[in-house]
């Protein structure tokens, strides 16, 4: 850090007064200098030990590093021939596989530009990305074919056997096909440069409809060296796959990521905590990437999961989506007492990259997101003004470098409004950043529930009613109101057995926040909405509260 002392960084917090600038504490991350470069060559030129790339839980099919290369050069040399070139875009429609990433990995090493949906979308939902990302081919499994009816692109499938519901569908070939073809050296490939566009995944952005986001070969290779140097991987680590490669923290990470490590990843096709839990005893699986919710129930149902799983080969935990509360963490720790909990904060748009805790002892400063990733900077903008804050000042949170998203696809004024001239991205999230360098996520900006001219983060009131012993999950929103403008409603889930009551729930926030922030409803649910990553869908719970108005 003796450089940036003297540009005046308190080494401390990482902020430098003279611009109003948060620098990452962390070692900067190493990025190739060669410009023509493509991500899939970076992942596979880089050396360790690791034999087993990827292992099927379901079938216990095996893919080595060997297979699993020499299946992306038969791949490509296919896609080749069938004309993908530079800048076509290729969808991929698929749960979980280990042929999901030697789909990603061929289509990105051509220059082509892989683009991701969740399976669960509807066909309509589906239809919409097809029409603003115009692929010239999809991969997908028979299964979801219906999902692409009415589509006219060229299908692969990556199963074998087609079923009945093959329909009008125009399949070309098989994924299984493409991998028997000897690969070519001398098959036609465009020059591909780091700043060439590598994945169009759509976020829901940071704010309203659903946007392609732009990233490039540059930006995964920036997360491939963060996510390296993030975990000094030993040989023979096995990380589970739980989270949805479609994702961008599934696919950054486990489509393509940790390859680049020698590490094993053992994919689940679909998350079910029975199957989580016995694959990890199964295969001695050593990392486990979640989501909150699942963290919540590991910790509530300790006592049965220890009884019949032996899970004493894992040393870490991986939580992303949300911060954890001191309670969950602690109530982990206690459970799974040789588990150390990492956290880790990023958005689609910086490529899944931002903050994280890379110790336990990081992790319990209780409520944050991390420090800044290597490379990354950080500004805390009052949202009002405009005005670049200081260490321990609430704003919104923006970021730059080098994970940080091209823009918004063919939607310039989204991006404008994203990304300023100087490349900072704004990220939506209210955080303040502390003395340590510590980010701590507040809310939303978005997501704020305005009482009388207060804001009210719902955040801050679902960490408290989560503390409640008779409280397994909760929601706040944003109810709507003449008088006050909105008032916090809760949504709450009883432990079984319970029969707490509304007003039971209100007094105990009562008891323990501001006049202005009270919950003012509640409602009984059995389950909380929540998105593939474990965040609240406090859309579909305002349309519910709101549409007995």
């Amino acid at each position: 850090m003796a450089e940036n002392m003297s540009l005046g960084i308190d080494p401390r917090s990482g902020f430098c007064r003279s611009n109003s600038t948060f620098y990452s504490k962390r070692k900067p991350i190493p990025l190739p200098k060669n410009d023509s470069l493509d991500v899939t060559t970076f992942i596979s030129a880089r050396a360790h030990h690791g034999k087993v790339a990827f292992i099927d839980a379901a079938t216990g099919r095996h893919l080595t590093f060997s297979e699993l290369w020499r299946a992306v050069d038969s791949v490509a040399t296919c896609l080749s021939d069938m004309g993908i070139r530079k800048g076509h875009v290729v969808l991929l429609l698929s749960p979980n596989s280990i042929f999901f990433p030697i789909v990603c990995l061929s289509v990105m090493s051509l220059g082509a530009i892989i683009t991701t949906t969740n399976p669960l979308n509807t066909a309509n939902e589906i239809g919409k990305q097809v029409a603003d990302s115009k692929p010239v081919l999809a991969f997908t499994i028979p299964q979801l074919l219906p999902k692409l009816a009415g589509s006219t692109i060229p299908i692969v499938l990556l199963e074998d056997h087609v079923s009945s519901q093959a329909g009008e569908a125009k399949i070309v070939t098989t994924l299984h096909q493409m991998m028997k073809r000897e690969p070519s050296g001398s098959r036609v490939r465009d020059q591909v440069n780091q700043d060439d566009t590598a994945t169009l995944l759509y976020s829901s952005g940071t704010t309203g409809a659903s946007k392609g986001v732009v990233s490039s070969h540059r930006n995964l290779i920036a997360m491939v060296q963060t996510v390296i140097n993030r975990f000094s991987i030993e040989v023979g680590e096995k990380f589970i796959c739980t989270v949805p490669m479609f994702h961008i923290y599934g696919l950054v990470a486990f489509a393509t990521g940790l390859l680049a490590s020698g590490s094993t990843v053992i994919v689940l096709s679909k998350f079910e905590m029975h199957d989580m839990l016995s694959t990890i005893e199964k295969y001695r699986a050593t990392y486990l990437p979640l989501v909150p919710p699942i963290l919540v129930a590991m910790v509530n149902s300790a006592d049965q999961i220890r009884k019949k799983y032996d899970l004493s080969s894992l040393h870490s935990a991986l939580s992303g989506g949300a911060p954890l509360s001191k309670e969950v963490i602690e109530g982990f720790l206690e459970k799974y007492p040789n588990v150390k909990i990492l956290q880790g904060y990023g958005l689609t748009e910086s490529t899944g990259i931002g903050a994280s805790t890379d110790s336990l002892e990081e992790s319990r400063k209780y409520g944050t997101a991390g420090m800044l990733s290597p490379s990354m900077e950080a500004k805390v903008v009052d949202p009002d003004s405009g005005k670049a804050l200081n260490v321990n000042q609430t704003g919104e949170l923006w970021l730059r470098g080098p994970s940080v998203m091209k823009g918004y696809f063919s939607n310039p004024e989204a991006t404008t409004s994203t990304l300023d001239s100087d490349g900072w991205l704004r990220t939506g999230d209210l955080c303040y950043i502390d003395e340590d360098g510590f980010i701590f996520i507040v809310d939303r900006l978005k997501e704020l529930i305005k009482y009388k001219g207060y804001q009210v983060p719902p955040a801050e009131l679902e960490a408290l009613l989560l503390s409640h012993p008779d409280i397994l999950d909760a929601a706040v929103i944003p109810f709507p109101d003449r008088e006050v403008g909105q008032f916090p409603m809760a949504y709450v889930v009883r432990k079984p057995g319970s029969n707490l009551s509304e007003t039971g729930v209100m007094d105990f926030v009562g008891r323990q926040v501001a006049p202005y922030k009270r919950i003012r409803k509640v409602a009984f649910v059995a389950s909380i909405p929540k998105n593939p990553s474990g965040k609240i869908l406090r859309k579909d719970l305002i349309k519910l509260a709101t549409s007995k108005l």
